[in-house]
């Protein structure tokens, strides 16, 4: 097809991977044919209640601390979709700068928003993406971008001593963003050590794992999860590894009412006898209404990865065994030769070479 590129084609290697399936196909259709526009829970009951379930089986499936889910006991999590993961860094920088000011305020007395968003900054290495940046450029704050080490990772000692800085100077940190799966090399940033410096700096963590995430489905990978108890906000694209079609970007928070404080926005002409206007009675699945206030998302990814949910853990794991065939061919070539292995010390917190080669 002229002016056409082809995403699926066998021999397109640019940027990530795209899968399709016939069950993202066929959820394509079925929303398109039902044509429902759901923006929030009035406006299509099923359509929120399902979004919230089948992203509560997604962090079941990745492992995610139950801190993040909202059906469970005193549950204050949960999940939303969003377009992408650009869209997810920037909802979530909105909202901790709004909760930074917030804190500021109550420990050092009263100031103007402006004179305190003029010295908040927010962390990221060198490795992430670029959105990250433009979050940043969004809201009106500074960015630091850190170095990483020899692995590409961000490590915990380069960021406390960054953030001490900071504050010697008179800034405010509020905000890091750790990378799991880089673009441009699927390094993993170490979160089991930056995770304990934002807890003790009180410093919102979230952890974007728009390319990796989905091979946390299979129990071998997660252990690249240590550390994501520490993280305020977490996402990952299902139109990557997860054979779902472009768009679609899962997103958890520990504290939904942190966001929708923040976002919250009730016109008259969107309030209904569930809305959470000083009334007592909530939607039929508890949770649903709440998430919809910050929520960007067509009904049609709901229905089209809902359709997927049920086979994306043998996907993975059969990706993952192209992955160990490629490097054994690779290996037995004397024409090729791969990137230096890691060293088992770095194993838990970098698979950047185990991975690569399915990213390409």
């Amino acid at each position: 097809m002229p002016g056409v590129t082809h995403w699926q084609h066998p021999r397109f290697h640019a940027y990530f991977p795209a899968g399709n399936s016939w069950p993202s196909i066929l959820g394509d259709m079925l929303s398109g044919a039902i044509g429902c526009v759901g923006f929030s829970w009035a406006a299509s009951p099923a359509c929120t209640e399902l979004e919230t379930i089948m992203l509560d089986w997604i962090a079941r499936m990745i492992h995610l601390p139950t801190l993040f889910h909202p059906f469970v006991e005193n549950g204050r999590g949960g999940g939303v979709l969003q377009q992408s993961a650009s869209d997810c860094i920037l909802v979530c920088m909105l909202t901790a700068r709004a909760w930074a000011i917030r804190r500021y305020k109550e420990e050092h007395g009263y100031e103007e928003d402006g004179a305190v968003l003029s010295r908040m900054v927010a962390y990221c290495s060198k490795e992430a993406h670029s959105s990250v940046e433009k979050a940043a450029m969004i809201c009106l704050v500074k960015i630091r971008i850190l170095e990483t080490d020899e692995n590409y990772a961000l490590r915990g000692e380069v960021l406390a001593e960054a953030i001490k800085e900071d504050r010697d100077v008179g800034l405010v940190p509020f905000f890091v963003c750790a990378t799991l799966g880089t673009t441009s090399c699927c390094s993993f940033d170490n979160i089991a050590e930056i995770g304990p410096v934002c807890s003790g700096e009180e410093v919102w963590l979230h952890v974007d794992a728009a390319y990796a995430g989905s091979a946390f489905i299979c129990p071998e990978y997660q252990y690249l999860l240590n550390g994501i108890e520490h993280a305020s906000s977490f996402n990952m694209n299902p139109n990557k590894w997860m054979l779902v079609n472009f768009d679609c970007s899962t997103m958890w928070v520990k504290d939904r009412d942190l966001l929708t404080d923040t976002l919250a926005v009730d016109p008259v002409y969107l309030q209904h006898r569930y809305s959470a206007l000083g009334n007592s009675v909530k939607p039929p699945l508890q949770g649903a209404e709440d998430l919809v206030r910050y929520k960007i998302v067509r009904d049609r990814r709901i229905t089209k990865i809902h359709s997927q949910a049920r086979a994306l853990s043998e996907a993975v794991r059969v990706a993952g065994q192209q992955r160990c065939k490629i490097r054994s061919s690779v290996q037995s070539d004397d024409g090729l030769s791969l990137l230096p292995t890691e060293s088992a010390a770095n194993k838990n917190r970098n698979i950047s070479r185990q991975l690569f080669l399915v990213k390409i």
